[in-house]
């Protein structure tokens, strides 16, 4: 059931079409700061509470970034692995038609799960260039395969290990998910010396708690397809990847990952959310209670975002990148140091701070922090 409150949502949408079987949701949660930014996700069990959740995390991480972006998130009910190209391109392209009168002066669209550069060509191509970002380069697109959603997480794990009074070379870290975020994560925290210990994609987990090489790991999921194809390790199911002995844990993938009856099994110490809503505030408040420092969501995960924007003002590479490290860091500093100082997990402190940004611009808002 989808929760309103003095925020939003604005517009929750509902939409179908028979002839191509498109059947979709958009949640525009706030306009406040502009128009709804936020990715469209294509999976069977997609549904208007979880697009939901997904909008007003995007509400708050625009505002905690300072971008003139609201909040908003789309989801499309499918499964891609039984669509030919010519079927997803006909549901995306439907799905697109149906939301002409609000996007982009409402809402501009994004990848997300299952959606990469090529179904946002597709979408700009029926609704223009401005209603979407992480278009390909030839369409003026910063994808976001250049990985600044994983560079940002790398940046907020850097932050947080910084604010332990602990190094990176001296971690070990998991990995749950090795797509586009967990990939350019890892990448980047095992080339400042951290150790990857284990790393799961769909079909499982790969354990070695003696390390993973990075480059190799690559290697073969680019060419076989998954992790566990890495022969050196053990191989475990899924959700083991939180029962992994480990300093840190990037959650890079499926919503609701961390529910309140692993919490007691978890051995990290920081946990830094690259995906968006892996749990929920209660469990992070049980988490919190055990002592383990968690990065929130929408802080950590906000290099999507941030890119988007410099693809909105056409911006380069250069200054993404740039943007991306400087805001991400900022944010994670301000964050934890006002929960240290408060004796508040980071997710309030990041609320508190969002919501205020969000409640200055808002003419119709009436939520008190």
């Amino acid at each position: 059931m989808v929760n309103f409150d003095g925020i939003g949502p604005e517009k929750t949408i509902e939409v179908y079409n028979a002839k191509v079987g498109m059947h979709g949701y958009l949640v525009i949660d706030s306009t406040s700061l502009g128009p709804a930014k936020g990715g469209i996700r294509m999976t069977p069990d997609v549904d208007l509470d979880e697009v939901a959740r997904l909008a007003r995390t995007m509400t708050l991480k625009c505002s905690l970034a300072g971008l003139p972006f609201g909040g908003g998130k789309s989801g499309i009910i499918a499964n891609p692995k039984e669509l030919t190209e010519k079927k997803k391109k006909e549901i995306i392209e439907a799905f697109a038609d149906s939301l002409k009168e609000i996007s982009p002066k409402l809402y501009v669209a994004a990848p997300d799960i299952n959606t990469g550069e090529k179904e946002m060509a597709w979408y700009a191509k029926r609704n223009g260039n401005k209603s979407v970002t992480g278009k390909p380069k030839s369409l003026g697109g910063l994808p976001h395969e250049l990985g600044s959603t994983g560079f940002g997480v790398y940046q907020a794990t850097k932050v947080a290990v910084e604010h332990m009074n602990k190094k990176i070379k001296n971690m070990t870290f998991a990995v749950e998910g090795f797509g586009n975020v967990g990939w350019f994560a890892a990448k980047f925290l095992t080339k400042d010396g951290a150790k990857l210990v284990a790393v799961s994609d769909s079909r499982g987990v790969l354990h070695n708690k003696n390390g993973i090489d990075f480059e190799k790991l690559a290697k073969i999921k680019k060419d076989k397809g998954s992790v566990i194809d890495y022969k050196q390790g053990e191989i475990l199911k899924g959700q083991d990847i939180l029962r992994i002995k480990a300093d840190v844990l990037v959650t890079a993938a499926v919503p609701d990952l961390i529910k309140i009856s692993d919490v007691d099994d978890l051995k990290f110490k920081l946990i830094v959310e690259g995906s968006n809503i892996p749990t929920t505030p209660e469990v992070e408040e049980y988490m919190h209670k055990k002592g383990i420092l968690v990065v929130p969501d929408f802080v950590a995960n906000a290099g999507g975002v941030i890119s988007s924007y410099v693809e909105y003002i056409k911006g380069n590479e250069k200054r993404m990148f740039k943007m991306v490290e400087e805001k991400i860091i900022r944010n994670t500093r301000i964050v934890l140091n006002i929960a240290k100082k408060q004796k508040i997990k980071p997710r309030d402190a990041a609320m508190r701070l969002a919501q205020e940004r969000v409640l200055k611009k808002c003419k119709v808002c009436n939520v008190k922090i």
